[in-house]
Protein backbone atom coordinates (compact mmCIF):
# COMPACT_ATOMS: atom_id res chain seq x y z
CA UNK A 1 0.00 0.00 0.00
CA UNK A 2 1.37 3.76 -1.21
CA UNK A 3 1.91 6.04 1.32
CA UNK A 4 1.57 9.82 1.30
CA UNK A 5 5.47 10.31 1.19
CA UNK A 6 5.72 8.22 -2.68
CA UNK A 7 2.61 10.16 -3.59
CA UNK A 8 4.19 13.35 -2.86
CA UNK A 9 7.68 12.19 -4.46
CA UNK A 10 5.91 11.28 -7.64
CA UNK A 11 3.58 14.19 -8.03
CA UNK A 12 6.73 16.32 -7.69
CA UNK A 13 8.48 14.16 -10.29
CA UNK A 14 5.58 14.76 -12.81
CA UNK A 15 5.22 18.65 -12.22
CA UNK A 16 8.86 18.66 -13.20
CA UNK A 17 8.22 16.87 -16.19
CA UNK A 18 5.59 19.53 -16.94
CA UNK A 19 8.31 22.45 -16.03
CA UNK A 20 10.79 20.94 -18.50
CA UNK A 21 8.67 20.45 -21.36
CA UNK A 22 7.03 23.52 -21.43
CA UNK A 23 10.78 25.24 -21.00
CA UNK A 24 11.21 23.15 -24.65
CA UNK A 25 8.15 24.51 -26.01
CA UNK A 26 9.06 28.08 -25.02
CA UNK A 27 12.51 27.46 -26.31
CA UNK A 28 10.91 26.09 -29.67
CA UNK A 29 8.94 28.86 -30.21
CA UNK A 30 11.65 31.60 -29.70
CA UNK A 31 13.75 29.32 -32.08
CA UNK A 32 11.47 28.88 -35.04
CA UNK A 33 10.24 32.76 -34.36
CA UNK A 34 13.76 34.21 -34.76
CA UNK A 35 14.10 31.92 -37.88
CA UNK A 36 11.22 33.25 -39.32
CA UNK A 37 12.60 36.67 -38.53
CA UNK A 38 16.10 36.26 -39.50
CA UNK A 39 14.53 34.63 -42.87
CA UNK A 40 12.08 37.72 -43.62
CA UNK A 41 15.34 40.03 -42.93
CA UNK A 42 17.22 38.37 -45.46
CA UNK A 43 14.90 38.43 -48.17
CA UNK A 44 14.01 42.25 -47.56
CA UNK A 45 17.86 42.48 -47.88
CA UNK A 46 18.10 40.56 -50.55
CA UNK A 47 15.29 42.43 -52.34
CA UNK A 48 16.92 45.55 -51.49
CA UNK A 49 20.30 44.50 -52.54
CA UNK A 50 18.79 43.78 -55.72
CA UNK A 51 16.94 46.78 -56.05
CA UNK A 52 19.96 48.54 -55.91
CA UNK A 53 21.79 46.69 -58.15
CA UNK A 54 19.05 47.35 -60.62
CA UNK A 55 18.94 51.06 -60.04
CA UNK A 56 21.05 53.49 -62.90
CA UNK A 57 24.25 54.53 -60.92
CA UNK A 58 24.54 58.33 -61.77
CA UNK A 59 26.61 61.10 -60.65
CA UNK A 60 25.61 64.17 -59.68
CA UNK A 61 26.83 67.63 -59.04
CA UNK A 62 25.27 70.79 -57.55
CA UNK A 63 25.12 73.76 -59.53
CA UNK A 64 27.34 76.63 -58.32
CA UNK A 65 27.36 80.48 -58.63
CA UNK A 66 28.38 82.34 -61.72
CA UNK A 67 31.06 84.96 -61.52
CA UNK A 68 30.30 88.32 -61.81
CA UNK A 69 33.09 88.82 -64.46
CA UNK A 70 33.96 86.69 -67.33
CA UNK A 71 37.51 86.50 -69.32
CA UNK A 72 36.40 86.29 -73.21
CA UNK A 73 39.52 85.71 -75.43
CA UNK A 74 38.79 85.48 -79.14
CA UNK A 75 40.88 86.29 -82.45
CA UNK A 76 40.90 89.39 -84.23
CA UNK A 77 41.86 90.70 -87.53
CA UNK A 78 44.12 94.16 -87.52
CA UNK A 79 43.62 96.72 -90.26
CA UNK A 80 44.57 100.51 -90.40
CA UNK A 81 42.83 103.39 -89.82
CA UNK A 82 42.83 104.41 -93.34
CA UNK A 83 44.24 102.64 -96.28
CA UNK A 84 43.62 103.22 -99.92
CA UNK A 85 44.37 101.59 -103.21
CA UNK A 86 46.12 104.58 -105.71
CA UNK A 87 45.24 104.67 -109.17
CA UNK A 88 46.57 106.82 -112.00
CA UNK A 89 43.33 109.26 -113.60
CA UNK A 90 45.59 109.78 -116.60
CA UNK A 91 47.07 107.25 -119.00
CA UNK A 92 50.23 107.60 -120.37
CA UNK A 93 54.14 105.68 -119.40
CA UNK A 94 55.52 105.57 -115.63
CA UNK A 95 58.01 108.65 -115.95
CA UNK A 96 59.63 107.91 -112.31
CA UNK A 97 58.99 106.88 -109.24
CA UNK A 98 59.80 108.53 -105.80
CA UNK A 99 58.65 106.57 -102.94
CA UNK A 100 58.95 102.90 -102.31
CA UNK A 101 57.37 100.57 -99.62
CA UNK A 102 57.79 101.46 -96.33
CA UNK A 103 58.20 105.11 -96.93
CA UNK A 104 56.61 107.75 -94.58
CA UNK A 105 54.38 110.51 -96.85
CA UNK A 106 52.61 113.64 -95.95
CA UNK A 107 48.79 114.58 -97.86
CA UNK A 108 49.97 115.76 -101.15
CA UNK A 109 53.47 114.47 -101.38
CA UNK A 110 54.39 113.50 -104.90
CA UNK A 111 54.87 109.51 -105.34
CA UNK A 112 55.46 109.13 -109.07
CA UNK A 113 55.13 111.40 -111.78
CA UNK A 114 53.25 110.11 -115.60
CA UNK A 115 54.64 111.07 -118.94
CA UNK A 116 51.73 111.87 -121.03
CA UNK A 117 52.56 112.78 -124.51
CA UNK A 118 48.85 111.99 -125.79
CA UNK A 119 47.76 114.68 -123.11
CA UNK A 120 50.20 117.32 -123.81
CA UNK A 121 48.69 116.98 -127.61
CA UNK A 122 45.20 117.62 -126.87
CA UNK A 123 45.93 120.00 -124.22
CA UNK A 124 47.51 122.27 -126.93
CA UNK A 125 44.87 121.67 -129.30
CA UNK A 126 42.36 122.37 -126.78
CA UNK A 127 44.02 125.84 -126.25
CA UNK A 128 44.61 126.65 -130.10
CA UNK A 129 40.68 125.56 -129.90
CA UNK A 130 39.76 128.24 -127.33
CA UNK A 131 42.09 130.83 -129.27
CA UNK A 132 39.77 129.99 -132.37
CA UNK A 133 36.06 130.09 -130.47
CA UNK A 134 37.23 133.79 -128.72
CA UNK A 135 37.82 135.13 -132.12
CA UNK A 136 34.65 134.11 -134.05
CA UNK A 137 32.88 134.97 -130.71
CA UNK A 138 34.51 138.41 -130.86
CA UNK A 139 33.49 138.68 -134.61
CA UNK A 140 30.05 137.42 -134.27
CA UNK A 141 29.45 140.29 -131.52
CA UNK A 142 30.39 142.65 -133.45
CA UNK A 143 28.57 141.92 -136.50
CA UNK A 144 25.00 141.42 -134.03
CA UNK A 145 25.61 144.77 -132.47
CA UNK A 146 25.99 146.38 -136.36
CA UNK A 147 22.91 143.95 -137.61
CA UNK A 148 21.01 145.99 -134.47
CA UNK A 149 22.38 149.58 -135.36
CA UNK A 150 21.31 148.73 -138.86
CA UNK A 151 17.92 147.32 -137.94
CA UNK A 152 16.68 150.20 -136.06
CA UNK A 153 16.65 152.21 -139.89
CA UNK A 154 15.08 149.63 -141.13
CA UNK A 155 18.19 148.75 -143.48
CA UNK A 156 18.22 145.14 -142.95
CA UNK A 157 14.72 143.04 -141.84
CA UNK A 158 14.30 141.72 -138.25
CA UNK A 159 15.14 138.30 -139.84
CA UNK A 160 18.70 139.04 -140.68
CA UNK A 161 19.28 140.73 -137.66
CA UNK A 162 18.09 137.97 -135.53
CA UNK A 163 20.36 135.30 -137.34
CA UNK A 164 23.07 137.54 -136.50
CA UNK A 165 22.52 137.97 -132.78
CA UNK A 166 21.76 133.80 -132.81
CA UNK A 167 25.10 133.41 -134.24
CA UNK A 168 26.74 135.67 -131.52
CA UNK A 169 25.00 133.48 -128.71
CA UNK A 170 26.43 130.11 -130.56
CA UNK A 171 29.75 131.22 -130.76
CA UNK A 172 29.62 132.34 -126.81
CA UNK A 173 28.40 128.63 -126.30
CA UNK A 174 30.90 127.33 -128.38
CA UNK A 175 33.68 129.21 -126.55
CA UNK A 176 32.09 128.16 -123.09
CA UNK A 177 32.71 124.75 -124.34
CA UNK A 178 36.00 125.33 -125.39
CA UNK A 179 37.31 126.90 -122.28
CA UNK A 180 35.42 123.71 -120.18
CA UNK A 181 37.48 121.44 -122.77
CA UNK A 182 40.98 123.02 -121.88
CA UNK A 183 40.49 123.25 -117.92
CA UNK A 184 38.89 119.57 -118.39
CA UNK A 185 42.74 118.72 -120.06
CA UNK A 186 44.57 120.79 -117.73
CA UNK A 187 42.85 119.31 -114.74
CA UNK A 188 43.73 115.66 -116.00
CA UNK A 189 47.37 117.33 -116.97
CA UNK A 190 47.70 117.86 -113.41
CA UNK A 191 46.97 114.15 -112.58
CA UNK A 192 50.72 113.20 -113.99
CA UNK A 193 51.48 113.69 -110.47
CA UNK A 194 50.22 111.10 -108.60
CA UNK A 195 50.36 112.50 -105.01
CA UNK A 196 49.31 110.86 -101.72
CA UNK A 197 45.57 111.58 -100.36
CA UNK A 198 46.62 111.99 -96.77
CA UNK A 199 49.13 111.14 -94.24
CA UNK A 200 50.45 107.52 -93.75
CA UNK A 201 52.95 105.01 -94.96
CA UNK A 202 53.44 103.39 -98.66
CA UNK A 203 52.73 99.74 -98.16
CA UNK A 204 52.72 98.58 -101.95
CA UNK A 205 54.28 100.10 -104.80
CA UNK A 206 53.28 98.05 -108.01
CA UNK A 207 54.85 99.40 -110.83
CA UNK A 208 58.04 100.56 -112.21
CA UNK A 209 59.81 103.07 -114.77
CA UNK A 210 58.44 102.84 -118.30
CA UNK A 211 55.64 100.70 -117.36
CA UNK A 212 52.64 101.77 -119.58
CA UNK A 213 49.33 103.61 -117.54
CA UNK A 214 46.20 103.16 -118.00
CA UNK A 215 43.47 105.47 -115.85
CA UNK A 216 41.09 104.28 -113.46
CA UNK A 217 40.48 101.36 -111.51
CA UNK A 218 38.38 99.59 -114.23
CA UNK A 219 41.37 99.08 -116.50
CA UNK A 220 44.02 99.73 -114.78
CA UNK A 221 46.06 98.33 -111.82
CA UNK A 222 46.94 100.13 -108.38
CA UNK A 223 49.88 102.11 -108.67
CA UNK A 224 50.90 101.88 -105.12
CA UNK A 225 49.14 101.66 -101.40
CA UNK A 226 48.78 103.82 -98.37
CA UNK A 227 48.26 103.06 -95.41
CA UNK A 228 47.70 104.93 -91.96
CA UNK A 229 48.74 103.38 -89.18
CA UNK A 230 49.09 105.79 -86.03
CA UNK A 231 45.74 104.00 -84.76
CA UNK A 232 44.81 100.17 -85.89
CA UNK A 233 41.05 99.06 -86.15
CA UNK A 234 40.97 95.72 -84.43
CA UNK A 235 37.80 93.50 -85.94
CA UNK A 236 36.96 90.93 -83.63
CA UNK A 237 33.17 88.88 -83.85
CA UNK A 238 31.74 88.17 -80.56
CA UNK A 239 29.45 85.03 -80.20
CA UNK A 240 25.92 86.09 -79.74
CA UNK A 241 25.79 85.12 -76.03
CA UNK A 242 28.22 88.02 -75.24
CA UNK A 243 26.80 90.62 -77.69
CA UNK A 244 25.17 92.49 -75.32
CA UNK A 245 27.90 93.19 -72.71
CA UNK A 246 29.60 95.01 -75.82
CA UNK A 247 29.46 98.35 -74.51
CA UNK A 248 30.68 101.59 -75.77
CA UNK A 249 33.73 102.60 -74.17
CA UNK A 250 34.84 98.79 -73.22
CA UNK A 251 38.14 97.24 -72.70
CA UNK A 252 40.84 94.80 -73.76
CA UNK A 253 44.07 93.68 -73.63
CA UNK A 254 45.56 92.68 -76.81
CA UNK A 255 48.19 89.86 -77.92
CA UNK A 256 50.23 89.66 -81.09
CA UNK A 257 52.40 86.86 -81.75
CA UNK A 258 55.18 89.03 -83.15
CA UNK A 259 55.38 91.13 -79.86
CA UNK A 260 55.75 88.66 -77.08
CA UNK A 261 55.76 89.34 -73.42
CA UNK A 262 53.70 92.81 -74.68
CA UNK A 263 50.23 93.90 -73.95
CA UNK A 264 48.16 96.23 -76.02
CA UNK A 265 44.93 98.33 -74.97
CA UNK A 266 42.19 98.56 -77.27
CA UNK A 267 38.90 100.26 -76.70
CA UNK A 268 35.76 99.66 -78.21
CA UNK A 269 34.88 102.34 -80.78
CA UNK A 270 31.58 100.30 -82.15
CA UNK A 271 29.61 97.31 -83.48
CA UNK A 272 27.63 96.09 -86.65
CA UNK A 273 24.25 96.25 -84.55
CA UNK A 274 23.62 93.34 -86.09
CA UNK A 275 23.99 89.22 -85.67
CA UNK A 276 25.63 87.84 -89.01
CA UNK A 277 23.21 84.57 -89.38
CA UNK A 278 25.66 82.70 -91.01
CA UNK A 279 27.71 82.61 -88.00
CA UNK A 280 25.47 84.06 -85.48
CA UNK A 281 28.15 86.85 -84.37
CA UNK A 282 27.95 90.46 -83.68
CA UNK A 283 31.15 92.52 -86.00
CA UNK A 284 33.19 94.49 -83.22
CA UNK A 285 35.72 97.04 -84.19
CA UNK A 286 38.04 97.97 -81.66
CA UNK A 287 40.79 101.00 -81.70
CA UNK A 288 44.47 100.44 -80.80
CA UNK A 289 46.63 103.34 -80.54
CA UNK A 290 50.01 102.60 -82.38
CA UNK A 291 51.47 106.12 -82.18
CA UNK A 292 55.25 103.91 -82.26
CA UNK A 293 54.67 102.24 -85.35
CA UNK A 294 55.62 98.71 -83.61
CA UNK A 295 52.21 97.15 -85.07
CA UNK A 296 51.69 95.93 -88.05
CA UNK A 297 48.25 96.41 -90.56
CA UNK A 298 46.99 92.58 -91.68
CA UNK A 299 48.44 90.74 -88.24
CA UNK A 300 46.78 88.39 -85.84
CA UNK A 301 45.66 89.46 -82.37
CA UNK A 302 44.33 87.51 -79.65
CA UNK A 303 42.36 89.93 -77.47
CA UNK A 304 41.02 89.49 -74.18
CA UNK A 305 37.70 90.76 -72.82
CA UNK A 306 36.53 91.22 -69.18
CA UNK A 307 33.31 91.10 -68.99
CA UNK A 308 31.02 92.10 -65.53
CA UNK A 309 27.48 91.17 -66.24
CA UNK A 310 24.76 92.04 -63.12
CA UNK A 311 22.78 89.18 -63.35
CA UNK A 312 25.39 86.83 -62.98
CA UNK A 313 25.76 86.52 -59.92
CA UNK A 314 21.75 85.25 -60.03
CA UNK A 315 22.93 82.58 -62.60
CA UNK A 316 24.05 79.35 -62.02
CA UNK A 317 26.82 77.43 -63.78
CA UNK A 318 26.70 72.98 -64.44
CA UNK A 319 29.05 71.11 -66.56
CA UNK A 320 27.93 70.97 -70.54
CA UNK A 321 27.59 67.41 -70.55
CA UNK A 322 24.52 67.78 -68.24
CA UNK A 323 22.22 68.96 -71.04
CA UNK A 324 19.88 67.03 -72.40
CA UNK A 325 18.00 68.22 -76.09
CA UNK A 326 14.70 66.82 -76.90
CA UNK A 327 11.36 67.71 -78.62
CA UNK A 328 10.60 69.39 -74.99
CA UNK A 329 13.49 71.59 -75.28
CA UNK A 330 16.49 72.23 -72.82
CA UNK A 331 16.18 70.11 -70.15
CA UNK A 332 18.63 68.40 -66.78
CA UNK A 333 18.35 65.79 -65.37
CA UNK A 334 18.07 66.05 -61.36
CA UNK A 335 18.01 63.55 -58.43
CA UNK A 336 15.02 64.08 -55.56
CA UNK A 337 15.66 61.03 -53.10
CA UNK A 338 16.55 58.31 -55.32
CA UNK A 339 14.17 59.49 -58.04
CA UNK A 340 15.02 61.04 -61.24
CA UNK A 341 12.89 64.39 -61.97
CA UNK A 342 13.35 66.46 -64.80
CA UNK A 343 13.62 70.21 -64.80
CA UNK A 344 13.36 72.63 -68.34
CA UNK A 345 16.16 75.32 -67.93
CA UNK A 346 17.33 78.11 -69.72
CA UNK A 347 20.45 78.88 -70.77
CA UNK A 348 23.03 81.65 -70.60
CA UNK A 349 26.12 81.91 -71.24
CA UNK A 350 28.39 79.36 -72.96
CA UNK A 351 31.87 78.70 -71.39
CA UNK A 352 33.16 75.70 -73.01
CA UNK A 353 33.32 72.84 -70.68
CA UNK A 354 30.50 74.49 -68.09
CA UNK A 355 27.23 76.43 -69.19
CA UNK A 356 25.09 78.98 -67.25
CA UNK A 357 22.09 78.58 -66.53
CA UNK A 358 19.02 81.72 -66.50
CA UNK A 359 16.72 80.04 -65.05
CA UNK A 360 15.14 76.25 -64.25
CA UNK A 361 16.88 74.71 -61.30
CA UNK A 362 18.16 75.73 -57.92
CA UNK A 363 21.83 75.65 -56.08
CA UNK A 364 20.27 73.27 -54.09
CA UNK A 365 19.64 70.62 -57.39
CA UNK A 366 21.48 67.69 -57.42
CA UNK A 367 22.13 67.62 -61.50
CA UNK A 368 23.26 64.43 -62.98
CA UNK A 369 26.38 64.32 -65.15
CA UNK A 370 26.04 63.19 -68.62
CA UNK A 371 22.58 61.75 -68.41
CA UNK A 372 21.68 58.76 -70.83
CA UNK A 373 19.36 59.69 -73.50
CA UNK A 374 16.44 57.63 -72.17
CA UNK A 375 16.34 58.87 -68.89
CA UNK A 376 12.91 59.86 -67.59
CA UNK A 377 11.30 61.25 -64.95
CA UNK A 378 10.60 58.64 -61.54
CA UNK A 379 13.73 56.83 -62.42
CA UNK A 380 15.21 54.83 -59.60
CA UNK A 381 18.96 55.84 -59.60
CA UNK A 382 21.79 55.13 -57.47
CA UNK A 383 24.45 57.81 -56.77
CA UNK A 384 28.42 56.06 -56.93
CA UNK A 385 30.73 59.00 -55.69
CA UNK A 386 31.05 59.19 -52.31
CA UNK A 387 30.28 63.46 -52.46
CA UNK A 388 27.66 63.96 -54.27
CA UNK A 389 27.87 67.92 -53.63
CA UNK A 390 31.05 68.26 -55.61
CA UNK A 391 31.17 72.28 -57.00
CA UNK A 392 30.03 71.69 -60.64
CA UNK A 393 33.24 73.54 -61.71
CA UNK A 394 35.09 70.46 -60.14
CA UNK A 395 32.80 68.04 -62.25
CA UNK A 396 32.77 69.98 -65.07
CA UNK A 397 36.78 69.85 -65.52
CA UNK A 398 36.56 66.03 -64.58
CA UNK A 399 34.21 65.80 -67.81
Amino acid sequence: MKTHSDMSHKYLRQAGFARVGLIIGIVAVVLVAWGLLSRQRASAKLEQDTQAQLALPVEVVQPKASGGEVALVLPGSVQANYQAPIYARTAGYLKRWLVDIGTPVKAGQVLAEIDAPDLDQQLHAAEAQLANAEATLKISQVTAERWRDLRSTDSVSQQEADERVATAAASLAASDAARANLQRLRELSGFKSIVAPFDGVITARNTDRGALINSGSSSGSELFRIADTRSLRLYVRVPQNYAASMADGLQADVFFPDRPGKTYTAKLDSTSSAIDASSRTLLAQLIVDNASNELLPGSYAEVHFKLGVATAASMLRIPANSLLFSGEGLRVATVTGDKVVMKKVTLGRDFGNEIEIASGITAQDRVIVAPPDSITDNIQVRVTQGDDAKPAAEKGAKS
